[in-house]
Parts: structure tokens; C-alpha cells; sequence
């Protein structure tokens, strides 16, 4: 950035660097992000998925809008309602997944590996009924693919709606990566297209269901109070945000209001507006990390490549 749009951008990014840091701090994860030198990770310099992840806008909106499709799946559920302090630590949890997420997509090989051996010892120990008694096991196969399609989705769609527009062929590309962290965790017949989701969710569809269940954890993300200023401000316009992302089928299921469509619509313009703000005070994050690893400036990831 031009040192003169640096000193006038910055009344309005110091702020925003300090609610993103505040919201997900750094350095907590005790991954090495700078070392070896050269090592690609799992994805590397010329994938898609280092391009889309890079967009804190897009990941944070698509990250809530995947809970939210996430909450219609009774047997997904039951593993959050039984087994996490989903009511008391919602915060912690959602600053857990981002960990994953980010540490699977920058991390060296070996934290990687490491990461996904960890989450995988987790899910072996979560295990129960449901609210009608079928049992679950979080380590399924079938679960880990719809929790691994929903967040593709969401974090797709947060980047193509609020960050930069992503061409078909580039988001092809980006869930036949992506894939790859989910089928090391022990999913299976991952969707690999955007066709591939769209019919994945058609045929999830009829086992899906908005029970009261489905309310208690939408009502307690709704009411999530993040350690930032302005919380309730900023709850409303990334959960609005998100909720602009959800499919239709998903909106209808959910039985959202217009009024809660307006707002969303609002949300989804306000956080586009905000974007290129965002970059600007993110400008030395875990992408930047993981391109200086590799050698080069992190402004290449601007190009799809």
C-alpha cells in the first residue's frame, strides 16, 4: 500500500486489526508458521485454497453460515449438544475451528499431520444417541463429509460474495483441494464441484430437520458476545452476513423471516463495502507467513494463479 493511503486508511483499520485480534488472537496455537523454509504445507503457493482462506471477510461469514446449515443435521448436532460447551465457551470453540482451519491451509507438512492426527483422536471419543435414539460417532464417515461441505461451501461462498469473484472452474478447483482435509480425517465421497455440492445437499435434504435442538444452538450463536468492542454490532453483521449465504432450501428449512433477510441483505452489503479495509489491516497474517516460508510476497495470492 502507498505509504499516503496507509496513513489515511489507518483511523479506520487500526480499529478493525484491533476487533480481529481481539476476536481471534494470535499466537496461541503453538503451530510454526515460518519454518522449514520452502515447505509448501499441505496446499502450497499455487493452490486456490491459499487464495480463498486469505479473505478474513469471506471465512468469518462462511465459518457461521456452515454452523448454521451445521445445525440441521440431527445426527452432527447431537455430537455438539452432547460432547462441547457449545452454551458456555461458544467463543472458544469457534476460535478452535479457525485454529484448524488455518493451521490445515498455511502449517508446514509435519503440523499438519500432526493437527488432523489430534482432531482425529477427538472425534474417535465422541460417540452417542441422538434425540430419536440413532446412534452417532463423530469419527463417520458420513458425518465428517457433511461437516467438511458445509464449511467448503460457506467459506466459497463468503469469498465469491463479499471478497473477490470466483469463476466456476476456480471454485471446481477449490473443493477438489479442499477435499483433502476431510478425507484425512476419514470422510468419503467428498464432493468435488459445484455441481458435486449442489447435488450432495439435494440428497441431504430429506434427512435434515429444524427441531428444537436446531433453536437452542442458533439461539446461543445469535447471542454469542465476542471479547471486541461494539460486540453486538459486530454479532449482527457477520451472522447477517452469513446467513446471506445460506442456500435457499436452507433459508426455507430455517424458517427465516423477511424481516431477518432484509437485515441480512443489509449485513452482506456492509461487510462487502468493508473488505478491502480488512486487508489492509490484515496485512501481515498467516498467509503472509506462509508466503514468506515460500519466498515470495503475499501479493501474489491476489491472482488466481
Amino acid at each position: 500500500m502507498p505509504p499516503l493511503l496507509h496513513r489515511l486508511s489507518r483511523p479506520m483499520t487500526a480499529p478493525l486489526r484491533r476487533w480481529v485480534l481481539g476476536a481471534f488472537p494470535r499466537g496461541q496455537s503453538g503451530i510454526d508458521y515460518d519454518q522449514p523454509l520452502g515447505d509448501p504445507g499441505w496446499f502450497g503457493l499455487h493452490s486456490v485454497t491459499w487464495r480463498v482462506h486469505s479473505e478474513f471477510p469471506g471465512m468469518l461469514a462462511g465459518g457461521l453460515c456452515a454452523l448454521m446449515l451445521q445445525t440441521l443435521h440431527p445426527l452432527a448436532l447431537a455430537g455438539v449438544y452432547d460432547h462441547s460447551n457449545f452454551r458456555g465457551d461458544l467463543v472458544g470453540r469457534l476460535r478452535r475451528t479457525t485454529a484448524f482451519v488455518a493451521g490445515t491451509t498455511y502449517a508446514p507438512q509435519a503440523e499438519v499431520e500432526a493437527l488432523v492426527a489430534k482432531v482425529t483422536r477427538i472425534h474417535a471419543q465422541v460417540r452417542g444417541h441422538a434425540a430419536d435414539g440413532r446412534p452417532y460417532a463423530a469419527d463417520d464417515p458420513a458425518l465428517l463429509t457433511w461437516v467438511h461441505v458445509t464449511e467448503a461451501y460457506g467459506f466459497l461462498q463468503g469469498c465469491r460474495r463479499y471478497c473477490r469473484p470466483v469463476p466456476p472452474a476456480v471454485a471446481d478447483q477449490y473443493y477438489r483441494e479442499y477435499k483433502r482435509v476431510a478425507e484425512a480425517l476419514g470422510a468419503t465421497s467428498v464432493p468435488a464441484s459445484e455441481a458435486e455440492v449442489a447435488a450432495y445437499f439435494a440428497r441431504q435434504v430429506p434427512q435434515l430437520a429444524f427441531d428444537a435442538r436446531s433453536r437452542e444452538v442458533l439461539g446461543v450463536l445469535s447471542g454469542i458476545q465476542l471479547p471486541v468492542p461494539m460486540a453486538g454490532l459486530s454479532r449482527e453483521l457477520f451472522l447477517g452476513a452469513g446467513a446471506a449465504l445460506l442456500p435457499a432450501w436452507a433459508e426455507a428449512m430455517l424458517a427465516r423471516t423477511a424481516l431477518q433477510r432484509t437485515q441480512a441483505r443489509t449485513s452482506a452489503r456492509v461487510l462487502h463495502a468493508m473488505t478491502p479495509l480488512f486487508r489492509r489491516a490484515l496485512q501481515d497474517g498467516l498467509a503472509t507467513r506462509a508466503c514468506t516460508r515460500m519466498g515470495v510476497p503475499v501479493s501474489v495470492l491476489a491472482e488466481w494463479g
